[in-house]
């Protein structure tokens, strides 16, 4: 009976020690707290999306979700070989008349505009999970770019709190490195209990905006997804932003499932230069917090995008679907429904109006 005792309390210890571990950041309290129950779309100790939103349809439980991903046969679901990249400018910057985008895979992309540089959910670990040995390993071939190698940045956007959208590795190396941070509301509070200065962090609700200089606003607008690091979820917000210069209007669309809420920021702020939107990680089993290509292609022409450049692919596998049929279904899509896309390799760096690379590298 003693063995067994201390056995229990020995497990609920070191349970206790491995969730409180500076991985997994920390809920908001106090006027963070505060500011997010005062939100419109907070209720029932939650926030909300705009629509109803469950995480499963009707009549699938999360168990049947989980059986159907340790068990159910997936094949292609990572490359066979090392997937092609280019080895990019990181430190360089174009004159103001250009606007460049380097795409690292998943949804982490170096954006160089008006002469500033800003970096969007970098996730740079092996896997997208709080320890290296839980999750599906990154691709051969996408780890051609380190955290260490980004210095003096001037602006890190991370759009939601989720491990691969929010990496600890990743964020500890690059924020102190970087002059401001933007965020969605309550993010603030795992960054500030990993030691990131407050000074440093902009925290918005949606529709609330922040000018970095004379030059660069942002603008935080609703996403349809949910957030969490362990077991309590929508404590803090997710969102999508809009990256506004004088000249120039960029979308940048973390995670969302498909609603109404893109043609309403369509119109309200569009058109956008470009859409950032995910195209990758869907399945039937959760069709409301991420989008299938072919709902990706409608909301870049909701929000009135010129271009689309589709993202969270080609790093990680997250779902149960090829590795590559997100992209083959986005552009079969994006053809026949007209929008402009483009698909640069890994590192490529793409020039908005003037170089917009479509090859079908994938395939290669």
């Amino acid at each position: 009976m003693l063995i067994t005792l201390y056995i229990a309390v020995i497990f609920i210890i070191l349970f206790i020690t491995i969730i409180n571990l500076p991985v997994f950041g920390k809920l908001p309290n106090g006027l963070r707290l505060a500011a997010i129950r005062h939100q419109p779309n907070y209720k029932n100790g939650s926030l909300q999306n705009l629509s109803v939103t469950p995480m499963q349809p009707e009549g699938i439980s999360f168990f049947t979700v989980l059986k159907e991903f340790l068990f159910g046969k997936h094949p292609d679901k990572s490359p066979v070989n090392a997937l092609p990249y280019i080895k990019p400018q990181l430190h360089t910057v174009p004159g103001h008349s250009e606007t460049e985008i380097i795409w690292f895979g998943h949804s982490s992309y170096l954006i160089k505009i008006n002469g500033y540089r800003i970096l969007v959910d970098p996730i740079f670990s092996k896997t997208p999970s709080p320890f290296s040995f839980v999750g599906g390993k990154a691709f051969k071939g996408t780890d051609f770019v380190k955290a260490e190698d980004f210095e003096n940045l001037d602006v890190l956007v991370i759009t939601h709190d989720h491990y691969d959208h929010l990496d600890y590795q990743s964020v500890l190396k690059i924020a102190p490195k970087t002059t401001k941070i933007v965020t969605s509301l309550g993010v603030g509070a795992h960054l500030e209990k990993w030691g990131i200065s407050a000074d440093k962090i902009n925290e918005l609700a949606w529709d609330e905006s922040v000018s970095i200089s004379a030059g660069i606003n942002f603008t935080a607008v609703p996403a349809r997804h949910f957030t969490g690091r362990k077991f309590k979820r929508n404590q803090t917000l997710w969102s999508a932003f809009i990256l506004q210069t004088p000249d120039q209007k960029l979308f940048l669309g973390g995670d969302s499932g498909y609603d109404t809420h893109f043609a309403e920021i369509g119109q309200q702020y569009g058109p956008f230069d470009i859409a950032m939107l995910e195209c990758g990680q869907y399945n039937a089993y959760w069709p409301y917090i991420h989008m299938f290509p072919e709902q990706t292609v409608q909301a870049a022409i909701d929000l009135k995008a010129r271009v689309l450049l589709p993202v969270h692919w080609a790093k990680f596998s997250l779902a149960m679907h090829p590795w590559n049929e997100p992209i083959e279904r986005v552009v079969v899509a994006a053809n026949h429904l007209k929008q402009p896309i483009v698909t640069p390799k890994l590192g490529e760096t793409i020039v908005l109006n003037k170089y917009l690379p479509t090859q079908k590298w994938w395939n290669n």
